[in-house]
Protein backbone atom coordinates (compact mmCIF):
# COMPACT_ATOMS: atom_id res chain seq x y z
CA UNK A 1 0.00 0.00 0.00
CA UNK A 2 1.13 3.36 -1.04
CA UNK A 3 2.47 5.21 1.89
CA UNK A 4 0.20 8.44 2.73
CA UNK A 5 0.39 11.01 5.95
CA UNK A 6 -3.44 12.03 6.78
CA UNK A 7 -3.08 15.96 7.31
CA UNK A 8 -4.09 17.01 11.05
CA UNK A 9 -6.04 19.89 11.96
CA UNK A 10 -2.77 21.62 12.90
CA UNK A 11 -1.60 20.77 9.80
CA UNK A 12 -4.74 22.24 8.04
CA UNK A 13 -4.72 25.65 9.91
CA UNK A 14 -0.76 25.52 8.76
CA UNK A 15 -1.35 24.74 5.10
CA UNK A 16 -3.82 27.39 5.00
CA UNK A 17 -1.77 30.42 6.88
CA UNK A 18 1.02 29.54 4.76
CA UNK A 19 -1.69 29.55 1.37
CA UNK A 20 -2.61 32.88 2.66
CA UNK A 21 0.62 34.40 3.03
CA UNK A 22 1.91 32.74 -0.39
CA UNK A 23 -1.33 33.89 -2.34
CA UNK A 24 -0.71 37.97 -1.32
CA UNK A 25 2.90 37.38 -2.15
CA UNK A 26 4.47 36.69 1.20
CA UNK A 27 5.39 33.19 0.86
CA UNK A 28 7.17 31.72 3.60
CA UNK A 29 11.12 30.05 3.14
CA UNK A 30 10.05 30.41 -0.61
CA UNK A 31 7.07 28.50 -0.24
CA UNK A 32 4.70 28.18 -3.44
CA UNK A 33 1.00 27.41 -4.03
CA UNK A 34 1.49 24.30 -6.84
CA UNK A 35 -1.52 24.51 -8.65
CA UNK A 36 -2.52 21.15 -10.70
CA UNK A 37 -5.59 19.69 -12.56
CA UNK A 38 -7.70 17.60 -10.58
CA UNK A 39 -7.39 13.87 -12.64
CA UNK A 40 -11.34 13.75 -12.39
CA UNK A 41 -13.01 16.95 -12.04
CA UNK A 42 -10.10 18.68 -14.33
CA UNK A 43 -10.36 21.76 -12.31
CA UNK A 44 -7.59 23.45 -10.35
CA UNK A 45 -6.57 22.21 -7.35
CA UNK A 46 -4.05 24.55 -5.02
CA UNK A 47 -1.66 23.24 -1.61
CA UNK A 48 1.48 24.87 -0.30
CA UNK A 49 4.84 23.41 -1.48
CA UNK A 50 8.28 24.02 -0.77
CA UNK A 51 10.30 24.17 -4.67
CA UNK A 52 13.70 22.30 -3.90
CA UNK A 53 16.82 23.09 -6.23
CA UNK A 54 19.42 20.56 -6.28
CA UNK A 55 22.49 20.94 -8.61
CA UNK A 56 20.80 23.53 -10.44
CA UNK A 57 17.32 21.30 -11.24
CA UNK A 58 14.23 22.19 -9.08
CA UNK A 59 12.11 19.46 -7.90
CA UNK A 60 8.95 19.15 -5.43
CA UNK A 61 8.73 16.79 -2.93
CA UNK A 62 5.76 14.97 -1.13
CA UNK A 63 6.51 14.63 2.63
CA UNK A 64 3.19 13.24 3.26
CA UNK A 65 3.37 10.44 0.50
CA UNK A 66 1.02 10.04 -1.83
CA UNK A 67 -1.48 12.74 -1.21
CA UNK A 68 -4.01 14.06 -3.55
CA UNK A 69 -1.78 16.48 -5.27
CA UNK A 70 1.04 13.46 -6.62
CA UNK A 71 -1.98 11.66 -8.01
CA UNK A 72 -2.92 14.78 -9.85
CA UNK A 73 0.15 15.47 -11.33
CA UNK A 74 1.23 11.96 -12.09
CA UNK A 75 -1.78 12.58 -14.38
CA UNK A 76 -1.35 16.04 -15.69
CA UNK A 77 2.04 15.89 -16.44
CA UNK A 78 2.03 19.70 -15.59
CA UNK A 79 1.30 22.38 -13.20
CA UNK A 80 1.85 25.93 -11.86
CA UNK A 81 3.81 27.16 -9.09
CA UNK A 82 2.43 30.47 -7.87
CA UNK A 83 2.91 33.44 -5.35
CA UNK A 84 0.82 36.33 -5.51
CA UNK A 85 0.29 37.77 -9.46
CA UNK A 86 3.75 35.84 -10.50
CA UNK A 87 2.74 32.29 -11.89
CA UNK A 88 5.34 29.75 -13.58
CA UNK A 89 4.09 27.21 -15.32
CA UNK A 90 5.93 23.61 -15.57
CA UNK A 91 5.90 20.27 -16.35
CA UNK A 92 6.84 18.03 -14.17
CA UNK A 93 8.60 14.12 -14.73
CA UNK A 94 8.72 11.76 -11.37
CA UNK A 95 12.16 10.48 -10.27
CA UNK A 96 13.06 7.27 -10.08
CA UNK A 97 13.53 5.88 -6.62
CA UNK A 98 16.63 4.77 -7.01
CA UNK A 99 17.75 8.49 -8.00
CA UNK A 100 15.97 10.12 -4.43
CA UNK A 101 18.21 9.88 -1.63
CA UNK A 102 20.39 13.21 -3.02
CA UNK A 103 17.34 15.04 -2.99
CA UNK A 104 15.67 13.66 0.27
CA UNK A 105 18.87 14.79 1.66
CA UNK A 106 18.54 18.27 0.66
CA UNK A 107 14.77 18.46 1.30
CA UNK A 108 15.55 17.48 4.75
CA UNK A 109 18.34 19.85 5.15
CA UNK A 110 16.36 23.05 3.68
CA UNK A 111 12.92 22.06 5.10
CA UNK A 112 13.40 19.42 7.94
CA UNK A 113 12.35 22.50 10.35
CA UNK A 114 8.61 22.31 8.62
CA UNK A 115 7.90 18.90 7.65
CA UNK A 116 10.86 16.73 9.70
CA UNK A 117 7.90 14.58 11.48
CA UNK A 118 6.83 13.22 7.93
CA UNK A 119 10.21 11.85 7.70
CA UNK A 120 9.78 9.63 10.60
CA UNK A 121 13.34 7.93 11.73
CA UNK A 122 14.94 10.04 8.84
CA UNK A 123 17.37 12.70 9.05
CA UNK A 124 19.77 15.15 7.09
CA UNK A 125 22.79 12.15 8.43
CA UNK A 126 20.80 9.58 6.92
CA UNK A 127 22.72 6.88 5.21
CA UNK A 128 22.01 6.83 1.26
CA UNK A 129 21.19 3.01 2.06
CA UNK A 130 18.61 4.01 4.69
CA UNK A 131 17.29 7.12 2.10
CA UNK A 132 16.70 4.64 -0.97
CA UNK A 133 14.92 2.20 1.37
CA UNK A 134 12.32 4.91 2.35
CA UNK A 135 12.40 6.78 -1.27
CA UNK A 136 9.29 4.58 -2.64
CA UNK A 137 7.09 6.60 0.19
CA UNK A 138 8.39 10.09 -0.99
CA UNK A 139 7.23 11.31 -4.13
CA UNK A 140 9.88 13.41 -6.35
CA UNK A 141 9.35 15.55 -9.18
CA UNK A 142 11.91 17.12 -11.21
CA UNK A 143 9.85 20.36 -12.71
CA UNK A 144 11.16 22.31 -15.57
CA UNK A 145 9.32 25.61 -17.20
CA UNK A 146 7.05 25.01 -19.83
CA UNK A 147 8.27 26.13 -22.89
Amino acid sequence: MARYVRPTAADAVFNGLVGFLTRIGLPLAGSRLLAVRGRSSGEWRTTPVNPLRVAGERYLVAPRGHTQWVRNLRVAGAGELRSARRVEPFVAEEVPDADKAPILRAYLVAWAWEVGRFFEDLDKNATDEQLRAAAPGFPVFRIRPMR
